[in-house]
């Protein structure tokens, strides 16, 4: 069998998703990553509505590093602040825990939501 980046990803993704559910207390921080951008969202499972989301693109920028990743979590808990949230679940959605997965997760905490 060859290997399969995104076959891997979504066996990956499965298992954390059978594991975690947002409610509208503690959201589901669900991240997407591509190679022009980074996007999260805080999902209420229950309902299936997003309750607030933050991307690279709304930052204006073109790049995404460490930096731009940092600032799109600091940007989303400073909407989840508004809302009246201050816990949450990390779906890192089958990506590994480092680089800017690591730095979004970081902004997220720097801006006062724990997971």
């Amino acid at each position: 069998m060859a290997f399969n980046k995104y076959k891997r990803r979504q066996r990956i993704k499965g298992g954390i998703r059978r594991k975690i559910n947002g409610t509208a207390e503690r959201p589901r921080l669900s991240v997407y990553k591509s190679n022009k951008g980074i996007y999260a969202q805080l999902i209420d499972d229950t309902k299936g509505h997003t309750i607030a989301m933050s991307n690279s693109k709304e930052l204006g920028s073109d790049k995404v590093n460490l930096e731009v990743s940092e600032n799109v979590g600091k940007k989303l808990a400073e909407k989840a602040s508004a809302e009246g949230i201050k816990t949450i679940v990390f779906d890192r959605n089958g990506y590994l825990y480092h680089g800017k997965i690591k730095a979004l997760a970081d902004g997220v905490r720097d801006g006062g939501l724990k997971f």
